[in-house]
């Protein structure tokens, strides 16, 4: 395989803080011939995924070519057969610590965790990626039409030391920022015990600038109030004071 870095003279022009739809087009039509090159997989992925990677680096397309390769590389090897077997995660599923229903008020599928269910030492790290692959999926798989981002609630009602798992938390951070970038909307981190944020201050240097600024802390007595300025309450699940019961990711769809 070549060097992303063989594409350099083909950007044109611009400074990539001034960018617009002219720009993102030109840039991903030269991205593509780049991938393509390198990876005749890339011809089976569309624009807008590329497009994900371009904004996930800036619009630089060398940075961008480099890191959809990798992405292409991860999927055959984590992914061969195209998608996640429940088979393979049984352990994860027998949790019951993912869940996804109703979309917030911009058409973002929502998905709740329950970090209060994970279970360090039942937990096998390849099993856990393979989750993260299979729960991203099935999240994205929801997006309507012209919608590339979900919003997340991480539920730490119960949570203690027995879940803490930071190598866990580090795997799911990589994953979904170089593998599903761009796809992250909004994570309302809500039922924080003070004692997670030692566990914050470790895994919060592994998250990329952009999407520090999706993570938003809700105070308790502030939590209904606060989910629905972005969900309304026929999308927002009943244990949170809305309509709509949780369904188990492994449900969705069904």
């Amino acid at each position: 395989m070549g060097d992303a870095n063989d594409c350099a003279h083909h950007e044109p022009g611009g400074d990539a803080a001034g960018w617009n739809g002219d720009v993102e087009r030109k840039k991903v039509a030269l991205m593509r011939a780049c991938v393509e090159k390198e990876d005749p997989a890339a011809k089976e992925v569309d624009d807008q995924t590329l497009r994900r990677f371009l904004r996930a680096r800036d619009l630089d397309i060398n940075k961008a070519s480099s890191l959809f390769l990798k992405y292409l590389k991860w999927r055959r090897t984590q992914v061969p057969k195209g998608f996640i077997s429940e088979t393979e995660i049984q352990n994860e599923l027998f949790q019951d610590k993912l869940f996804t229903q109703g979309f917030d008020k911009k058409g973002r599928p929502i998905a709740v965790i329950m970090g209060g269910r994970h279970v360090y030492s039942k937990r096998n790290i390849d099993e856990f990626r393979r989750s993260v692959a299979y729960g991203l999926d099935k999240i994205c798989s929801r997006m309507p039409p012209g919608q590339e981002k979900f919003l997340f609630i991480g539920d730490l009602q119960g949570w203690s030391y027995s879940n803490c798992d930071i190598r866990a938390c580090v795997a799911a951070l990589d994953i979904m920022q170089n593998c599903y970038p761009e796809r992250l909307g909004k994570v309302f981190l809500i039922h924080v015990p003070s004692i997670f944020m030692k566990v914050w201050k470790i895994i919060y240097p592994f998250i990329d600038n952009n999407t520090k600024q999706k993570f938003v802390f809700v105070e308790g007595k502030n939590l209904r109030e606060t989910l629905l300025e972005d969900i309304d309450e026929s999308q927002l699940p009943d244990i949170y004071g809305g309509k709509l019961p949780l369904v188990r990711v492994q449900d969705c769809g069904k």
